[in-house]
């Protein structure tokens, strides 16, 4: 049956497929699926999961700002997706505020203990941190980004908004499809060794056994500590018990995390940078995130026309993954905390070095060996909101790889993040580990404005996968028209590569291209004519939300893609 199969594909591969695959969508005319995007005049919500998507909603319509929409919308996906986010993860958002037409930047993330040295991972004999337990743990940046972000941009109570997620803390909700296969994924992880990954199965394994799809889950410890979050704010959490809870924890844990590093964090405050692509202006967060890795290939891309070449072809994908492995060899070297390093990002998003950055590559052929340039002269959630008002939020946040590190404080109810594996080791290194330091970051939200107004808040969950998707979409919505809902629907793309000697992961040399069904089989085959590995992939391409502001129609547009389990709701 294998053999069949294979031979099955080979066929396609040689001579073509059908005529069946190039069927047509029954209103857009694409050859992949897709569906309306949502409507709406007073607000919108976008989210990977239903209800938390109406618990956005509801805040809206009770007077609430897209900032407090987004913060209880993020506090119930804690809840209801803590396989990608929660109170012991941190966050990145962008905000539009109409009322002094500007674009805010706010990184919430977390530093590395103060007490854990790199010296102490030497004398372990460890290359790497490790994925999981005690020692990737970093302060979670997530409430006090609640906090920054409502003291700003707020305008009902804590307590009004953290409502909705202690509600269904307490009552339980239905869990969804797709989370519940992640949760069984975890349960295999760490709910098989208590000792070394404690309350996890008291906390995500009711009765012992793995939450199925539809199952009514509670977590009552949630839902106890967003109430002391609600009536004490972010001292609560960074100063008060729970602080105290984490500290005591860690240290039986044999970690380093401590009451001192929860009490002295805070979240900072940014510039949002940005690149104009053909007349639209792209915004990211600067480092430690990987956002600029979007506008540098932005940058190398707009010399090309992907109009003409159209979406799916040869060209588009050959040209998009070459761009790709030179802008994430320039990741792999300089991007990190801009407080350690010298993060050299206003070089990095010229369009100078672009343009010499771009004569490397061959039109007609892959290259497996790119160098990082010289500038000088896996899970996470994604939302985004707007309100009545106008105002906009692009709003990303994580526990990073596997749900987080597997250590669930006591009587806490959420997982505490493993960010801190990101680190380098190499003491010579921009991303080398040091106390106090933020690790290098994959979450990155975006925003789009079209003569300095706003035009599309968006971003998708994805790790690495962010800033191929980042400009895959504004490809999708400039270069070939898509309407919102269709650009997140498209076939996507993706380039995994190749590891250094040393096993590190490089994500630009060589590697192989991964692309969903969609993308046509003679496209395929020239992909690997021009020296390019060319697999099928069925997941790892992230999930999207997008809101789009129309000016003359004053109305949004709000789009969540098919893969995942969100919903795009407005009144």
């Amino acid at each position: 049956m294998q053999r069949s199969f294979t031979r099955f594909l080979l066929a396609l591969l040689l001579v073509g497929a059908p005529a069946w695959s190039q069927a047509q969508d029954r209103i857009t005319g694409h050859t992949f699926a897709t569906r309306s995007e949502v409507i709406a005049q007073n607000g919108m919500v976008c989210t990977s999961q239903p209800l938390a998507s109406q618990v956005g909603l509801e805040i809206l319509k009770r007077g609430g700002s897209a900032v407090d929409a987004a913060i209880a919308a993020n506090a119930a996906l804690g809840l209801m997706e803590p396989t990608g986010c929660g109170l012991g993860g941190d966050l990145y958002a962008i905000v539009w505020d109409a009322k002094t037409q500007k674009l805010y930047g706010l990184n919430a993330s977390g530093r590395a203990p103060k007490s854990l040295t790199l010296a102490y991972f030497k004398e372990k004999g460890l290359n790497s941190i490790p994925s999981y337990g005690p020692l990737p743990v970093s302060v979670p940046g997530a409430v006090d980004g609640w906090f920054e972000l409502h003291g700003k941009f707020g305008k009902l109570k804590m307590d009004e908004i953290l409502a909705p997620a202690i509600g269904y803390a307490e009552n339980g909700f239905p869990v969804s499809e797709l989370i519940a296969y992640y949760l069984q994924r975890s349960a295999v992880a760490f709910g098989n060794d208590p000792s070394r990954y404690p309350n996890f199965r008291e906390t995500y394994m009711p009765g012992g056994q793995p939450l199925q799809k539809g199952d009514v889950f509670k977590n009552p410890a949630l839902a106890n500590t967003l109430r002391q979050i609600a009536k004490g704010g972010r001292d609560a959490f960074y100063k008060g018990d729970i602080a105290r809870t984490i500290d005591a924890f860690m240290k039986r844990q044999g970690g380093f995390l401590s009451y001192e590093d929860l009490a002295t964090h805070t979240s900072d405050w940014v510039e949002p940078v940005s690149t104009n692509y053909r007349g639209y202006d792209v915004w990211e967060l600067p480092p430690n995130g990987q956002g600029i890795a979007v506008l540098q290939m932005l940058n190398i891309m707009e010399a090309y026309d992907f109009k003409k070449w159209g979406f799916g072809s040869p060209e588009h994908i050959h040209h998009f993954t070459e761009a790709k492995k030179l802008v994430f060899e320039d990741r792999a070297k300089y991007y990190a905390d801009p407080n350690f390093a010298k993060v050299p990002v206003k070089e990095l998003i010229d369009k100078n070095y672009a343009a010499r950055r771009r004569e490397l590559i061959n039109p007609n052929r892959a290259n497996p060996n790119y160098q990082a340039g010289t500038p000088f002269a896996q899970e996470t959630i994604y939302l985004t909101t707007a309100d009545k008002d106008g105002n906009m939020v692009s709003f990303i946040q994580s526990n990073y790889r596997g749900m987080g590190s597997g250590l669930v404080p006591d009587g806490l109810g959420f997982m505490l993040q493993d960010r801190g594996e990101l680190f380098n080791l190499d003491p010579s290194h921009a991303n080398a580990f040091a106390p106090g330091k933020r690790p290098f970051h994959t979450i990155i939200p975006a925003f789009i404005t079209k003569n300095g107004q706003p035009w599309v808040s968006f971003g998708l969950m994805g790790g690495d996968y962010q800033p191929i998707g980042h400009c895959l979409i504004v490809q999708n919505l400039i270069d070939f028209g898509m309407n919102l809902q269709e650009a997140g629907d498209a076939p996507r793309i993706d380039h995994l590569g190749s590891s250094d000697p040393t096993g590190e992961p490089r994500m630009a040399r060589g590697g192989q291209i991964t692309v969903e069904s969609g993308i046509s089989y003679e496209t395929v085959r020239r992909l690997m004519q021009m020296g390019h590995q060319v697999g099928f992939g069925l997941g790892g391409y992230g999930g999207y939300q997008a809101i789009m502001y129309d000016p003359v129609k004053k109305v949004y547009y709000g789009a969540s893609e098919s893969r995942k389990d969100g919903l795009a709701i407005g009144y």
